[in-house]
């Protein structure tokens, strides 16, 4: 008999669209001999629906798809999920949703509540890894390099921004501010010069009340996907983002929309260093008790350090995705990712008192 695999997609986070089109690229490798997909979408207002199978989840002249509110209303509560009053018999939940409201540690929380299993890390590590200003010093703990830099709260922005912007310039220009617990560069922006720190600040509090400053780092962006095979984490090749030099850095229209960014696979970086940073990898997704998959970012300065930029507990899976395409080069293709991400939620007891 066939297992039942809910895919949860779209959400109230900034990447809403991301996560559809995520939604797509897994539906499309589940292996339908096996496995039975149900679609369910989350609009922007938070309203769950359940989508048709054959509901366009991809980017079509370049306009990113949204979940349609108009679908029929899933009732989602410690019963699992439903459709007028009968369930859909949901055996494993695959939350391709990203940022808030779903990477976060909340859908966990449904999942273990409703008693349903799920791909991915836990309440803990999907919470902790989805704010970097919390993460960065587990990362350091386990003597790992993190990026300098400091929070900036919205509530203390306004009484606190001669201070702020001091501790800005002892870091020194170029910086970086992004919200804490953003994703896909969404209310990133460069700064080069101190006129322009304070609308950049302003910018990621649109998205996030913490908005994280860092010095920026000269040299490579590196990153490293991770999936549990077994029980055990395992690492892929390493990979080196390279950008068009029209875009200032690694940007939502650069990673999604434009087609500027390819992924050297593998990394333009030495061989020793790249087999240090799959190793810090592992270290990290241990680190902070992830499960199932995670792709973790890097930088290679061009000094020879390597810091750790950040974990995601979910990473995308569209088409331009880095963490199937690294999978892929190591030898392990798109279908037998999702069959090892499925089994191991199924092994997994769910609940902080078994896991």
């Amino acid at each position: 008999m066939k297992k039942v695999i809910a895919i949860i997609f779209g959400g109230r986070s900034s990447e809403h669209e991301i996560s559809c089109v995520s939604a797509g690229g897994v539906l499309a490798a589940l292996d339908k001999s096996k496995y039975e997909p149900v679609l369910i979408g989350i609009t922007r207002s938070g309203k769950w629906v359940h989508v048709p199978d054959d509901f366009a989840l991809e980017i079509r002249g370049g306009v990113l798809p949204e979940v349609p509110a108009d679908a029929p209303e899933v009732v989602a509560d410690i019963h699992g999920l439903s459709v007028n009053k009968k369930s859909l018999n949901i055996d494993v939940i695959f939350p391709l949703l990203h940022g808030p409201y779903g990477e976060d540690g909340t859908i966990q929380g449904f999942c273990e509540m409703a008693n349903i299993a799920y791909v991915g890390s836990g309440v803990l590590a999907s919470a902790v890894a989805m704010d970097k200003s919390f993460a960065k010093p587990i990362f350091a703990s386990h003597g790992m390099s993190v990026v300098p830099g400091f929070v900036v709260k919205k509530s203390e922005w306004k009484s606190m921004r001669a201070q702020f912007e001091k501790s800005a310039a002892a870091l020194q220009f170029p910086l970086f501010v992004k919200p804490a617990r953003g994703g896909s560069s969404r209310g990133t922006t460069k700064v080069k010069s101190a006129q322009d720190f304070a609308s950049a600040i302003e910018l990621a509090h649109t998205f996030d009340s913490k908005a994280l400053v860092e010095k920026a780092i000269h040299g490579v962006e590196v990153e490293c996907a991770v999936l549990e095979i077994n029980g055990s984490p395992e690492a892929s090749i390493v990979g080196s983002i390279s950008i068009d030099p029209k875009f200032e850095f690694y940007d939502f229209e650069a990673k999604y929309l434009d087609g500027a960014t390819k992924i050297e696979l593998p990394a333009l970086i030495p061989s020793d260093v790249a087999e240090e940073i799959r190793a810090k990898a592992i270290q990290a997704f241990k680190a902070l008790g992830c499960s199932g998959l995670a792709r973790v970012d890097f930088f290679y300065s061009t000094a020879g350090e390597v810091f750790i930029n950040e974990l995601n507990t979910m990473p995308g899976f569209t088409q331009t995705s880095v963490f199937p395409k690294m999978w892929a080069a190591t030898g392990k293709n798109y279908e037998s990712i999702i069959e090892e991400l499925i089994k191991t939620a199924l092994a997994r007891s769910n609940g902080v008192l078994e896991n």
